[in-house]
C-alpha cells in the first residue's frame, strides 16, 4: 500500500454549477485528480474588500495527491473566475487501503 499521508483533499467553490463541473472535468481528464465531488450549492458569508458578502457557492472537493498539488493548483486558478479563489488542502491521514491506492494510480496516469 502507497503512503496514505501523500494524499489529500483539495477544496474549493465556485460560483455555479456549470463552471464547478467544468474544472471537475478538467481535473479529471488530465489525470490531476482521481475524483472531484462538486456538492450541492451554499450560503457562503465573508469579508471582502472592507464589506461583508453573502453569495452562494458550489463546493468542490478534489481527491488527488502532493505530487500533484501545484498542477491541480494552477489549473484553479486558469479556470476559476474569482481574482482569488479559495484552494485549501487538507491531507488524508489515512483510509480504506484500496481507495488510497486507487487515488495514486488515477493521478498517475
Amino acid at each position: 500500500m502507497d503512503n496514505p499521508t501523500d494524499k489529500i483533499i483539495v477544496i474549493s467553490n465556485l460560483p455555479d454549477q456549470g463552471s464547478a463541473t467544468r474544472l471537475a472535468e478538467i481535473l479529471i481528464s488530465r489525470g490531476q485528480a482521481a475524483c472531484v465531488n462538486v456538492l450541492a450549492p451554499c450560503t457562503s458569508i465573508y469579508h471582502w474588500q472592507d464589506k461583508t458578502e453573502s453569495t452562494q457557492e458550489v463546493p468542490v472537493l478534489i481527491k488527488t495527491t502532493q505530487e500533484k498539488y501545484a498542477e491541480v493548483e494552477r489549473t484553479i486558478r486558469t479556470h476559476h473566475p474569482y481574482e482569488l479563489p479559495e484552494i485549501v488542502y487538507v491531507p488524508i491521514a489515512g483510509g480504506l487501503p484500496s481507495y488510497l491506492d486507487w487515488i495514486s494510480k488515477e493521478t498517475s496516469r
